[in-house]
């Protein structure tokens, strides 16, 4: 994500994550020009403290798309559950200085939802364009890294 400012709208993730020891469910972001303008989950008072860390916490420092084809739910470790097929995580927090988008945090967490249909799908959208629907690549030359092809 290379432009911090670029995000706007909202996601809810149906995984649970766990930051500094503390469980997560449902949390929902509500974005503006890059920044967490509304948080909820099932403790939507800590979501709020960890977010409030400083300013970079607000801001999104990462996003990805998982495909493994062998890890198809979540474990509530991030190390798993950010490759799960189907899935995507959006990171609030630290960028990585690899590809990076400026953004400085002391929080770097990662949040993870799954979008293949027995989870309640979704889309994936890149400049006006449906990369991914209800987990499947839809564009030619991305269809190899769907779960069928890297079995």
């Amino acid at each position: 994500m290379k432009d911090k400012h670029s995000v706007n709208g909202v996601i809810q993730f149906n995984t649970q994550t766990i930051y500094s020891g503390t469980r997560f469910q449902n949390v929902r972001l509500e974005f503006r020009n890059g920044k967490t303008i509304r948080a909820t989950s099932s403790d939507t008072k800590r979501l709020n403290e960890i977010l409030n860390t400083d300013d970079g916490a607000r801001f999104i420092g990462e996003f990805s798309l998982g495909f493994n084809p062998y890890i198809q739910n979540p474990m509530c470790d991030i190390l798993f559950d950010e490759k799960i097929a189907g899935s995507l995580h959006f990171t609030p927090g630290q960028a990585y200085e690899v590809c990076d988008n400026g953004n400085r945090s002391a929080v770097h967490w990662d949040m993870v939802l799954i979008q293949r249909p027995e989870w309640g799908g979704g889309e994936v959208w890149f400049d006006r364009e449906l990369v991914r629907k209800d987990g499947l690549f839809i564009p030619k030359d991305l269809k190899p890294l769907n779960p069928a092809n890297l079995k």
